[in-house]
């Protein structure tokens, strides 16, 4: 008798997080950060260190270990969080997608490993626009497979076009892996002819992102209960409590709930998502956190640098690129400099032009630093005398939390020391997010000995610098930026109102089916 052949899986994934108060995300962004394509995808997957998203080794190495199997790559794209994606780049990426596809029936299943943020110009909705072209392509019988991010907004195309769903369950985001082995598990579980039924909820729930982590909190209460009820009802295959990313501005934003259980049991997916969405309704005055102004920020760092308060690390998380900021607003570098704190060490600084004046002057050279020569609303000006310490090219790997083993490119970067306050600067020449303590210590920058750390990170660096600062010595500043936690700074135009916590009175109807 012959041996079935090995199930055929096609991979493929759109990694954006889209704000739609950014300037659109071209193809050089995507390309500057990762575009892989066919076999190139699998040799990335299973090598030690790549560039790829980090779902994509992890799906590679359950499936490896769980049984046979022929992967059929096709495209994964991913670039940094910016504004939607211009619309020819997004077609152009649909259009490979499908006819890749197309070309590799017949296939046995889909995994789609994708950040669920994204968004198009002309399409609001380009993560369910993806899934319904591979249920069309693949067919009803073919088992289809998606994991997401959980500053995700999932839309009931989305839910509708697969067959399981998985969302991250940790912020800051340590999990990818994790979470692409259990896809490779549930697709596991299709392919032995389980089938899958899902539920899906959406709460006019739209917290700012730093009440979204998951160590302590509202959120992290409801992440916990999701996974209980994996843990303790066998008829549950997944329960994801999406945060949403309320910076895209669309219908689709908010908190939402989407169970995927077995055996068909619809009951039991809308008993689950109801249980969890009416606690998440029944707590939403949990989501509130208090920043510190600017000037708070200043005089605690001052004081940190005199000894008499410990080391500090803020979050500029109004201007993190990794939710859609340039990372060059000035407003807590100024201060910190004004103010003559000492210790204090500020990344990563996204500006090309003084990264590349500084790689002109050479190592130890003084010059005027102007930061932001070409202003913008959030990005104004600043003048500094400053000094060289080092040149670096900007490519490394990281060693903790979300980038642990994956490789960054600042583009070519260098430490300034502004004179007169001794403050120290890394200035990178590509827009990424301060997350992984390596962008500052392969510049030279010893962060045990620092007394005030400034990242433009909104969250993620927490996973990466925890071994040098605890909770209660990590502070968010509230500065301007496309990023602000203050949803109130922002002119929403497809948000659906009211929303909780920008409209106090938003009232939620529940399901038809409750």
């Amino acid at each position: 008798m012959t041996p079935p052949l090995p199930p055929r899986i096609a991979v493929l994934g759109l990694h954006l997080e889209a704000n739609a108060f950014a300037p659109p995300t071209t193809l050089e962004d995507f390309a500057r950060q990762c575009v892989a394509r066919g076999a190139g995808i699998t040799a990335l997957a299973r090598a030690p260190v790549s560039h790829l998203p980090a779902e994509l080794p992890g799906f590679y190495a359950r499936m490896d270990a769980t049984g046979p199997w022929t992967p059929v790559p096709v495209l994964v794209a991913a670039a940094p969080p910016g504004g939607p994606i211009e619309q020819a780049v997004f077609g152009g990426f649909l259009d490979e997608m499908e006819r890749g596809l197309a070309a590799a029936l017949p296939l046995d299943g889909v995994y789609i490993a994708s950040h669920g943020a994204s968004s198009a110009v002309a399409d609001e909705d380009s993560d369910g626009t993806l899934a319904a072209a591979v249920r069309r392509i693949v067919g009803p019988a073919v088992p289809v497979v998606c994991s997401h991010d959980l500053h995700c907004n999932v839309s009931e195309r989305l839910v509708e076009s697969v067959d399981a769903f998985v969302a991250y369950r940790t912020n800051p985001h340590v999990d990818m892996a994790a979470r692409a082995a259990e896809c490779a598990d549930l697709l596991r579980e299709a392919l032995g002819g389980v089938r899958f039924a899902r539920a899906f909820v959406r709460l006019p729930l739209a917290p700012p992102t730093v009440t979204l982590l998951t160590a302590s909190g509202p959120y992290a209460d409801l992440v916990r209960d999701a996974e209980a009820l994996m843990r303790d009802d066998a008829r549950i295959a997944n329960a994801s409590v999406a945060g949403g990313f309320v910076y895209s501005d669309l219908p689709k934003c908010g908190i939402t709930v989407t169970v995927t259980a077995r055996n068909g049991d619809l009951a039991a997916a809308r008993e689950a998502a109801l249980k969890l969405a009416r606690r998440a309704w029944a707590e939403r005055g949990r989501h509130t956190r208090r920043l510190l102004s600017v000037a708070e920020a200043a005089d605690l760092a001052v004081r940190a640098g005199r000894g008499e308060h410990p080391p500090v690390i803020f979050s500029d998380a109004g201007d993190n690129p990794g939710g859609g900021g340039r990372g060059n607003t000035a407003w807590v570098l100024r201060a910190l400099h004004e103010a003559g704190a000492a210790g204090v060490v500020l990344g990563v600084f996204v500006d090309s032009a003084l990264a590349a004046e500084a790689h002109g002057l050479g190592e130890g050279a003084r010059f005027e630093a102007v930061f932001n020569r070409v202003e913008s609303e959030f990005s104004k000006r600043l003048v500094a005398p400053g000094r060289v310490l080092a040149l670096r090219d900007g490519r490394g790997v990281g060693r903790r939390g979300t980038m642990a083993g994956r490789e960054f490119d600042l583009g070519p970067s260098a430490l300034l020391e502004l004179e007169g306050s001794g403050l120290r600067v890394v200035v990178g020449s590509l827009r990424r997010q301060c997350h992984e303590p390596r962008m500052l210590e392969m510049h030279g920058i010893d962060i045990a000995a620092a007394r005030c750390v400034v990242v433009k990170s909104r969250g993620h660096f927490r996973a990466g610098f925890d071994e040098f600062f605890p909770d209660d010595r990590v502070l968010e500043v509230d500065a301007p930026g496309l990023t602000s936690p203050v949803l109130a700074n922002f002119k929403w135009r497809r948000l659906p109102r009211p929303v909780f916590p920008l409209d106090p009175d938003a009232g939620w109807r529940e399901p038809a089916w409750a």
